[in-house]
């Protein structure tokens, strides 16, 4: 053997191009309403709220009247874009086309964007009247607390997730209807697998046979479907505010939808590719009483 032979060793790259790992989308848009807008803002619902009916005491008396509470909730375009330059230069020099793979990437980072503005919709100040100038924080009477059901701070239980749909059916919320979501991050899940109501078949068989727990991730349980989301709010304490929500509580409106474009830069050195996706929405909570907030300790 030749010991000059170590001067031919060559080199084999991959032509294979993998995105690392990250959230691929939106994880959130699934769970609300939706609908398209043009303008500087837009009202995606005019609400009318409930009255009581009145007892006819007499006969041909004045007739009484009845005002209706009305409300109107906004939504306010916020614009994103992710624009990535590919070196034609640079292109001559690799063995593979990126551009593809960038628009990729750039989309999944607007799906991530899209959950941001819902998750900041949760608990967030809504505008609501008749041209959105008044702010509607969210209500002290729709949250369960840190300590629910414990003598000191706990994280995701049971007692509290009972609580949160227990507020939700006094306020008359018509879950046969209405798909019930509860979002929550990878602690609150596993804080859940330690609730032996919820691993135990002998406490829950789970809905027409099917289990609660499918390969160790919780499905549903006391009807809600759980979404694992990592980002969700957090308070001034850092403890994790976790939705549990109707589909009707939440509004995901459309200015944009997600666009790509891939065009050639001829106003730069090199006349570089640019990969630019660019969406234009708005979030916003549309009725207070539909969406409970459960505080829980990380």
């Amino acid at each position: 053997m030749s010991a000059n032979l170590v001067d031919l060793r060559t080199q084999e790259f991959s032509s294979r191009v993998e995105l690392l790992l990250q959230q691929e989308g939106s994880l959130l848009e699934q769970t609300c309403m939706s609908g398209t807008h043009v303008g500087k803002q837009a009202s995606p619902v005019n609400q009318i709220g409930a009255i009581t009916a009145l007892k006819v005491t007499s006969r041909f008396g004045t007739m009484p009247r009845i005002d209706a509470p009305t409300d109107r909730r906004w939504v306010f375009p916020v614009d994103y874009h992710a624009p990535q330059l590919v070196d034609t230069l640079d292109e001559l020099k690799m063995a593979l086309d990126v551009k593809s793979s960038y628009a990729t990437n750039g989309a999944f980072a607007l799906g991530r964007a899209k959950d941001v503005e819902i998750a900041a919709g949760y608990f967030g100040t809504s505008k609501t009247g008749e041209t959105g100038a008044t702010s509607t924080t969210f209500p002290a009477g729709q949250k369960v607390s840190i300590s629910f059901g414990a003598s000191g701070s706990v994280g995701l239980t049971v007692k509290k997730l009972k609580e949160a749909r227990r507020l939700l059916l006094k306020a008359k919320v018509n879950l046969k209807r209405e798909k019930l979501w509860c979002i929550v991050t990878a602690l609150q899940h596993d804080q859940l697998l330690d609730e032996i109501q919820v691993t135990s078949k002998d406490y829950n068989p789970g809905i027409d046979g099917m289990p609660v727990l499918v390969e160790g991730m919780v499905q549903r349980f006391l009807g809600m479907t759980f979404i694992l989301y990592e980002d969700l709010p957090v308070d001034s304490s850092s403890d994790r505010q976790v939705p549990v929500y109707v589909s009707s509580a939440m509004y995901l409106g459309s200015w944009q939808e997600v666009t790509t474009t891939i065009s050639q830069r001829n106003d730069l050195e090199s006349e570089p590719w640019q990969i630019n996706p660019k969406m234009s929405l708005g979030a916003t909570r549309l009725e207070e009483k539909r969406i409970v907030q459960i505080t829980c300790d990380e």
